[in-house]
């Protein structure tokens, strides 16, 4: 009777065992694709849809992981394009009167990635430019680099950059996802479409974004504007240019969205 008991109770438990839905466990670090969901990020932000999961995730990100996805610049500027542009639509959206004090909205600590909490100057100038210093137009490095920052920057700079990162004004570039399979051909593309809305000739005067100017280190100095120009098709070949710089409309204008 004893050796019947346990049979049954044996047999019980199996079929028990057997009827329980398996428990999915969490992809691991090193499973997770945070090139595809900073992509995912900037697309669910544009669809107007809850994207909190995937900044929970950004935010618990792997670093050595995410390095080690960010091997390239063009992983790089993949990643931290989409996640400050979908950064700024997300914060300005909750919080349209930080814009009032950019200086403070641009500088102050805002957006974690990987367990580090990051301006979005910190993004752009650090990490994105290659630790170039905002206040000498790009021309110098900066002095002191965190080991953050130097384990996730770019290497080379990119003045096309600058026709991609969206930081919430009216004369700022539109806001689009970028993929890492086809980032080169996006910058091209958002920096013709860019520049050709922005861009007026009248005989020998041609008036362009202020950004080249502030930036003006990216684009090998103030003479690298017309070439730059004349390479994207945007004035005549051989046109002497008279370069001059418009305005830069810092009215807050959200939802400026495009496809590239």
């Amino acid at each position: 009777m004893k050796n019947l008991a346990l049979i049954f109770l044996l047999v019980f438990a199996s079929l028990i065992g057997e009827s329980r839905e398996p428990v999915p466990s969490e992809p691991s670090h090193s499973e997770t694709n945070y090139l595809k969901i900073s992509s995912e990020l900037m697309q669910g932000v544009m669809d107007g849809k809850d994207v909190g999961e995937l900044q929970k995730t950004l935010a618990e990100a792997d670093l050595d992981v995410l390095a080690k996805q960010l091997k390239t610049d063009l992983n790089k500027k993949t990643f931290w394009i989409n996640v400050y542009n979908a950064y700024i639509q997300i914060i300005l959206s909750e919080n349209p009167e930080l814009f009032e004090d950019r200086g403070s909205f641009f500088g102050k600590k805002r957006i974690i990635i990987a367990g580090e909490n990051l301006s979005f100057d910190r993004i752009e100038h650090g990490i994105i430019r290659g630790s170039r210093s905002k206040l000498t137009l790009g021309f110098t490095k900066k002095l002191f680099v965190p080991k953050f920052e130097r384990k996730l920057r770019c290497k080379k700079r990119d003045g096309r950059i600058h026709f991609a990162l969206n930081c919430g004004a009216k004369s700022c570039p539109k806001v689009a996802v970028y993929y890492a399979d086809r980032m080169d051909e996006q910058l091209d593309a958002i920096t013709k479409q860019f520049l050709t809305k922005v861009t007026e000739v009248k005989g020998n005067t041609v008036q362009t974004t202020v950004l080249f100017s502030w930036f003006r280190g990216d684009f090998g100095g103030l003479d690298g504007v017309e070439p730059f120009l004349k390479k994207y098709g945007i004035i005549p070949q051989n046109l002497d240019a008279d370069i001059e710089f418009k305005p830069y409309d810092w009215t807050l204008y959200l939802n400026n969205y495009t496809e590239v």
